[in-house]
């Protein structure tokens, strides 16, 4: 039996691994059954990780971590936990090759991923001018004109924050109305550098082998035409918690309305020796050195509940 199996190994699984290990947990296991990184190894350039003063891609950011997080006995499984069950004193995780493992204690990291727009050219542009993540690529147009797409509370929220950097922002939304805080929504409107553009939609984001060099929209009077240098996409994101869930949906601890986790400031959930961190979890940065932190908070809890 593992003392602590840890699901997903982005920064915030391959902390935990680090820190449980270091800290004294002898039989310590990550499941990932893909590369070891996380979702920032598709990034093509890093310049906000402490410490990290050159612009780097995400994938070299990422690529010391497993052989850190290893140093002190971490044991990287590859393979996939597709079912977590409760025991009596215990977790059952039921593998993809039908296999299964004991363990004391779990920590999920699985994270969540933003959702597709489904507008031509979102897969080839991606991270070379499409951006789900204003904190992490924002400064990258700084002074520049950009597009958001969204209506509900973090694109508003993301808009303001990119109205800060940015010389102008068009706020695309398929509606006349927004669905976030009326506060936010007040907020927008006394912006003076955010347009927006309502009952509209992006149709194409077009650009060559340097990246995005506009976007097509279609609005109520035709066809438009923004020459952006990048657009940002808030449409929602996925949480990848249905490994919780059993047969009737109901999940194995407290989850929000978004299934995300609900957890405390040290990443316990409301079941004992069940923990959460990284981007699975509610009120998420989504951001690496955050997801690290939580991941090294949870290792630190799971020790002190093991002993």
């Amino acid at each position: 039996m593992l003392d602590l199996s840890i699901i997903g190994g982005g920064p915030a699984g391959l902390s935990a691994g680090l820190y449980a290990t270091r800290g004294g947990l002898e039989k310590v296991t990550m499941f990932e059954k893909g590369l070891p990184g996380g979702q920032i190894t598709g990034s093509s350039e890093i310049e906000n990780y402490p410490g990290q003063g050159k612009v780097i891609s995400g994938m070299d950011l990422m690529d010391p971590w497993l052989e850190q997080c290893t140093k002190f006995g971490l044991k990287h499984e590859m393979k996939e936990v597709v079912k977590i069950t409760k025991k009596d004193d215990y977790f059952e995780l039921i593998l993809d090759d039908k296999s299964t493992q004991q363990s004391k204690a779990v920590l999920l990291a699985t994270g969540s991923v933003p959702k597709k727009a489904g507008f031509k050219g979102e897969e080839e542009f991606f991270g070379r001018g499409i951006s789900t993540c204003a904190t992490c690529d924002g400064f990258f147009y700084k002074n520049k004109e950009v597009a958001l797409l969204g209506g509900g509370d973090s694109a508003l929220e993301e808009a303001i924050y990119l109205s800060n950097i940015c010389s102008k922002v068009y706020l695309v939304h398929r509606r006349d109305t927004f669905k976030a805080a009326p506060s936010t929504i007040a907020h927008i409107k006394k912006t003076k550098n955010i347009e927006l553009v309502l009952s509209s939609s992006v149709k194409e984001v077009y650009g060559d082998k340097t990246g995005v060099l506009g976007v097509k929209l279609d609005t109520p009077k035709g066809e438009r035409d923004l020459g952006v240098p990048g657009i940002f996409v808030f449409v929602g994101r996925d949480v990848l918690s249905d490994i919780i869930k059993d047969e009737k949906d109901n999940f194995l601890c407290e989850v929000n309305a978004s299934g995300e986790v609900i957890v405390d400031l040290n990443m316990r959930t409301n079941l004992k020796n069940f923990y959460a961190a990284g981007d699975i979890r509610i009120e998420a940065a989504k951001q690496v050195v955050c997801a690290a932190g939580d991941g090294a908070r949870a290792a630190i809890s799971a020790i002190e509940d093991l002993r």
